[in-house]
């Protein structure tokens, strides 16, 4: 029981620090000031709309794509849903207590971008290795390329241009950065996992309903009991 207490405290422990260190990374790109990346662009557009923080907005877009998830049948973790409320509130402590800086100069703020690409992939690669469920964009990718049987990089670029468009369409911010973040993303995230020897393919994830099942189990055997 114990080593079960002590396995769960580090998961959460992992979970909560890649949230944080994902969430400083955001921030380091959009303090650069050059455009945000995809879903950025989408938040921020929420946010001018409704008055809201994007943090607030983040959240919002959140719970909905979770709602998404369950009805694609997609499986939803509890890191899944903590990932949409903390990361949210992460960016904006650290965005409202300006404890990002920002910087001027063109190079520095294009340092920035890649600083903060390299950052969210190791906040990415912790709250991954807690093995409590994808985030809820991932989750929602994987969905709809099993509906559809379409390639899940297509799916991705597909979402990524959607959030780009409404959201510019909406007032968020599209520059060099905007391209910057959809060209290297992917690659420095592959970067990072690489030299932390991170192979997704062998997270097993854990799910609300795993949890469920087995409360399930345990109050039934009290009863055979």
């Amino acid at each position: 029981m114990k080593n079960m207490i002590k396995k769960m405290l580090l998961k959460l422990f992992k979970l909560f620090s890649g949230y944080f260190i994902l969430s400083y990374g955001l921030v380091i790109t959009i303090n650069a000031n050059l455009g945000l990346g995809a879903w950025e662009v989408f938040h921020q557009g929420i946010s001018n709309v409704m008055g809201i923080t994007m943090g607030q907005a983040s959240i919002l877009v959140g719970a909905i794509i979770i709602l998404f998830n369950l009805i694609f049948k997609e499986k939803v973790g509890w890191g899944t849903v903590l990932n949409m409320i903390f990361i949210g509130i992460f960016m904006d402590i650290l965005m409202i207590n300006k404890l990002v800086p920002t910087f001027e100069g063109i190079l520095p703020r294009i340092l920035m971008i890649i600083v903060g690409l390299i950052i969210v992939g190791f906040g990415t690669y912790l709250y991954i290795d807690a093995e409590l469920g994808s985030g809820p964009r991932d989750g929602l990718m994987i969905g709809i390329a099993k509906k559809t049987k379409k390639p899940v990089g297509l799916i991705k670029n597909a979402q990524e241009i959607i959030a780009v468009v409404v959201g510019f369409l909406l007032g968020g911010k599209v520059g060099i950065g905007t391209v910057m973040m959809s060209l290297l993303g992917g690659y420095l995230m592959q970067l990072v996992f690489n030299l932390v020897k991170f192979d997704i393919d062998e997270i097993n994830h854990r799910y609300i309903e795993d949890d469920i099942r087995f409360i399930k189990d345990k109050m039934l055997n009290k009863e055979v009991q």
